[in-house]
């Protein structure tokens, strides 16, 4: 007999923590309906189309790939096939692995890759325990290294704290949104849904897109920049704000430092909007009327995403964005400040439990003794005392290390799939095959799998109770849905059955003993605990006592008092510095890296949700504009060739007006239209981000398309075969 049961969880993933009222099946053990709950602070029962359709990969339709059920191993080596194993026998050969690789070249020939997605803070926390602790390096990072990373790094220079200082409900009550390289009704809808609502009671918009988006389309003031211009733009806004007078030198006195020197580099002539007319290819009177409008307001919030952090100077561009923000005293009250809208529906949390090479959870640094110390205690061991190695730094040491003390040896991958979100794939996969030992954990088989020599079944979201941390540092409860498949683990406890193999005790009974841990060692999260988590429909960081009254901080910097040494936010300045990668005669066009609103990350999860998988399938598409298409005599859906001077792949034209002419745009969650083909690995110097939003290419006709589409069917057949799938009578969805 069927029995229901409606359970509020926290939706799996963008990073803006809608709260979601799934219903169970108990007796067959399945969601089978998603609706917004009203208990959500940031969602108020609203959903998008991931969160009402995105949880039937729980119930592994096997439409994209396959589940992974049991641990399996290469027993004869690279290049054997995988074959199932015991847990006992998978645990015991990997601790073996790893102590005889620490054993030779040490612990910092050892790389950990945590997961930003569905195992939720407290396996974070055990991901870079067991990395600190066990293993003994620093070496662990996460997917925020290639998309957010630039934002921690900015404006924790500038302000003290890497995060969102205003709150997602805040941003309705904005008067003016200053909105750059971010695309929230794709990336965010529920963000955009308070977008809309600001317009609706006033407010405006500045969007600032190469390509005219839906928030261009918004927008009061549209400037569609050329693509890898930011710094000029904003450094001209500046210059208009400081030359017209149009700061709050209240504010800069009291509350800020460095200002004087800022302001002499910004008023250069060279940075008079007519000065960067024809770098930026933007009207003057528009950046002058923008910078205007941005310092009309004291409530003046300023929005981004991956649009300026995926560049190799992300970083000064993101410090840029704040100094606007200081200048104009938009920080430290209700509806201001700064948003950098993270993605993955817990990147925000992984940076929180200090999956992060220089930073332990709480962001509490590695160098600093006092805290070392701390954490010595606490976990009754020895800990490295440098900063460790962001993950897009590894194909160098491995690759390009000629000592072999100095490379890496093993890489342990947690919920992350680098065969396929790295950039300049190929270098990637030469990477991984020369790994001398790669241990994955995951929930379904991916492009990265095909390299490892380990595999553990992890249990997926709806499988475990977990906490999240949302875009704007809201702690809330996941919870278990249905019970997991029989021989799948929670990604924490094959952790620490891994850490007692290698003869470190761990264990931990339940989430709440690890999260319990975890606040006993981090001030700022001291008072989120899971019970005043449940009573306020979530908590936000900072949070410093666990007094009811303690309820967390809806907005950063109150009164201006910044995380800063002398609590002061602080001015820099920094030149343009071109893109790495140029257009030339033999690649003509431009090409940026952009988000599919019905597909999440790497497509295992959405793809593999019968209500998702049609809205888009392989291979993917290439937007172009119109001029461009008919100078190469390409037709809408046509099946086009894109090079770059890393590699090509297939993918379909889609024409539209949208793009300035040189410029294309791909998605990236394709097998076949694969984007990071083709991207670059120039990475900015001071977060290791990668330029995914500027590389040079060319688009290529393909003349027999009835070829090229049946060669793509077997292709897309191939790689699903790889991946476990062989449909029924035919190839499924292509």
């Amino acid at each position: 007999m069927d029995t229901y049961k409606n359970i509020d969880t926290v939706c799996p993933y963008c990073g803006s923590g809608c709260v979601i009222t799934c219903t169970v099946n108990t007796a067959t053990n399945r969601v089978i309906e998603a609706k917004g709950s009203p208990e959500g602070v940031n969602n108020e029962g609203r959903l998008c189309l991931k969160g009402l359709y995105g949880w039937d990969y729980l119930n592994d339709p096997q439409i994209l790939t396959k589940r992974i059920r049991h641990p399996m191993m290469r027993k004869g080596g690279k290049g054997s096939p995988l074959v199932e194993v015991s847990w006992q026998e998978a645990i015991e050969y990997t601790a073996s692995r790893l102590k005889a690789i620490i054993k030779e070249y040490g612990p910092d020939a050892v790389m950990g890759a945590g997961s930003a997605r569905g195992p939720g803070n407290e396996t974070a926390y055990i991901t870079q325990k067991f990395m600190r602790a066990v293993i003994g390096t620093n070496n662990v990072d996460h997917c925020a290294r290639i998309c957010h990373g630039a934002s921690v790094a900015g404006l924790s220079q500038s302000v003290g704290e890497g995060a969102m200082s205003v709150s997602i409900p805040e941003i309705e009550d904005a008067e003016v949104i200053f909105n750059i390289g971010y695309n929230a009704p794709v990336s965010h809808p529920i963000v955009a849904r308070r977008v809309v609502k600001a317009k609706k009671k006033g407010c405006k918009i500045i969007c600032v897109d190469p390509r005219l988006t839906e928030m261009g389309r918004l927008a009061d003031i549209y400037l569609p920049l050329k693509g890898g211009t930011n710094m000029l733009l904003l450094n001209a806004m500046a210059h208009v704000m400081v030359t017209e007078d149009l700061v709050d030198r209240d504010f800069i006195e009291k509350h800020t430092t460095g200002f004087e020197a800022y302001a002499e580099e910004i008023a250069q002539d060279k940075y008079a909007p007519e000065a960067v007319a024809a770098a930026t290819h933007l009207d003057p009177d528009d950046i002058r009327k923008a910078a205007r409008l941005f310092a009309s307001s004291k409530h003046t919030v300023t929005l981004w995403g991956m649009g300026i952090t995926q560049f190799s100077q992300g970083v000064e561009c993101v410090i840029a964005c704040s100094n606007l923000s200081l200048m104009t005293g938009n920080y430290g009250h209700y509806a201001t400040g700064v948003g950098p809208v993270r993605g993955q529906n817990n990147v925000q949390g992984t940076c929180d439990m200090g999956v992060l090479p220089n930073q332990y959870p709480g962001y509490q640094s590695v160098t600093d003794e006092t805290v070392r110390r701390k954490f010595e205690k606490a976990w009754g061991c020895a800990l490295p005392d440098k900063v460790g190695l962001p993950l897009t730094r590894v194909p160098a040491k491995v690759l390009r290390e000629p000592d072999p003390k100095k490379q890496i040896h093993a890489y342990y991958i947690i919920g992350e799939d680098p065969a396929q979100s790295d950039p300049d794939l190929p270098e990637i996969r030469r990477t991984l095959n020369a790994i001398a030992f790669v241990a994955v954990q995951d929930i379904f088989f991916n492009k990265t799998c095909e390299h490892a020599d380990v595999i553990f079944p992890a249990t997926a979201w709806g499988e475990h109770d977990a906490v999240y941390s949302s875009c704007d540092r809201r702690f809330q409860r996941v919870r278990k849905l249905i019970e997991p498949q029989p021989d799948c683990k929670p990604d924490w406890e094959i952790l620490c059955l891994l850490a007692n193999a290698m003869g470190y005790p761990m264990h931990y009974d339940n989430t709440e003993e690890i999260w319990d841990e975890m606040r006993s060692l981090c001030p700022k999260f001291t008072g989120a605990t899971y019970e005043k988590m449940d009573a306020n429909h979530g908590i936000q960081w900072p949070c410093y006592t666990e007094d009811s009254d303690d309820k967390g901080t809806q907005y950063l910097h109150d009164g201006a008092q910044f995380a800063t040494a002398d609590g002061k936010g602080r001015f820099y300045y920094f030149p343009w510095i071109p893109v790495k990668e140029v257009e030339s005669p033999d690649y003509p066009l431009s090409l940026s890296t952009v988000r599919e609103v019905g597909h999440y990350s790497v497509r295992t999860m959405t793809g593999n949700c019968r209500l998702l998988v049609d809205l888009a399938d392989e291979p993917g598409f290439i937007q172009m504009n119109p001029d461009d298409c008919q100078n190469l005599n390409i037709a809408d859906g046509d099946l086009v060739r894109v090079i770059s001077r890393r590699g090509q792949t297939v993918t379909r034209c889609q024409v539209s007006d949208r793009v300035s002419q040189g410029s294309t745009y791909m998605t990236y969650q394709w097998w076949i239209g694969a984007c990071n083909e083709l991207t670059i690995s120039a990475l900015d110097p001071k977060s290791s981000t990668p330029e995914y939003k500027y590389c040079a290419c060319r688009v290529e006709k393909i003349d027999d398309q009835k070829q090229a589409e049946m060669n793509v069917k077997a292709q897309y057949a191939a790689i699903r075969s790889r991946m476990g799938i062989q449909p029924e009578g035919g190839l499924g969805h292509v």
